[in-house]
């Protein structure tokens, strides 16, 4: 289905965990390390993923070591979001910066969800480009690591992310949404909404949550 953006900034990343659990994908939530460099930040949007690999030597003379990189943000179009999976935040992986930020948000990408670690956050901030990250560190990745393939499903913060995958990422963390149950995820998602929003009114007015929890069911 087409995202429609109203719709899913009525939502939060831990009522669509909620409501993956309640289908059984109780897997898609990214491991609790994954942060966003703005807390008042909500990213929505499809998935295309890049691959990282350690290496432990400075590239060869006239060899580029940011092609799969650098052909993937070219790539990127509007409501995607980089995905970069580098096996966690180790000291070694940032491969994300305010310049990949700056070419990502002129051709409308939502942001960037990465493992590994971020650098510049003090522009990336200014900008308001949505990151999520596994950590910060000012590491160039040059003689440290690369890209090794784009568009492949990948393993982030523990997670499964195919592209085209729907990410979605707030304050509470990143869980990704598979393209396949996507459809039923939202509904459930929606109405989930409109079930809590019943809850906290009746909370609100003094009822006993006991009693609440009885009628809505809704915790």
């Amino acid at each position: 289905m087409s995202i429609d953006p109203k719709q899913l900034h009525r939502l939060s990343a831990a009522i669509l965990s909620d409501t993956l659990d309640s289908l059984g994908l109780m897997q898609q939530a990214m491991q609790p390390f994954m942060r966003p460099l703005d807390d008042t930040v909500v990213l929505a949007g499809r998935a295309r993923t890049g691959l990282y690999m350690p290496v432990y030597a400075a590239p060869a003379a006239g060899e580029n070591p940011y092609e799969v990189e650098i052909a993937l943000v070219d790539d990127l179009r509007a409501g995607e979001v980089a995905v970069l999976a580098c096996d966690g935040p180790t000291e070694r992986i940032a491969p994300w910066g305010e310049l990949l930020s700056t070419a990502s948000r002129a051709r409308g990408a939502a942001g960037c969800v990465t493992d590994g670690l971020v650098r510049d956050v003090k522009q990336i901030r200014a900008m308001g480009f949505a990151v999520f990250c596994g950590g910060i560190g000012p590491l160039d990745t040059k003689g440290r690591a690369r890209m090794v393939e784009r568009d492949v499903p990948v393993r982030c913060a523990g997670v499964l992310v195919r592209p085209g995958d729907l990410v979605f990422g707030d304050v509470d963390g990143v869980v990704v949404v598979p393209r396949e149950a996507e459809d039923e995820v939202l509904r459930r998602a929606l109405e989930k909404v409109t079930g809590e929003d019943h809850t906290r009114d009746a909370l609100a007015r003094g009822e006993r949550l006991a009693d609440v929890f009885a009628r809505l069911g809704i915790l």
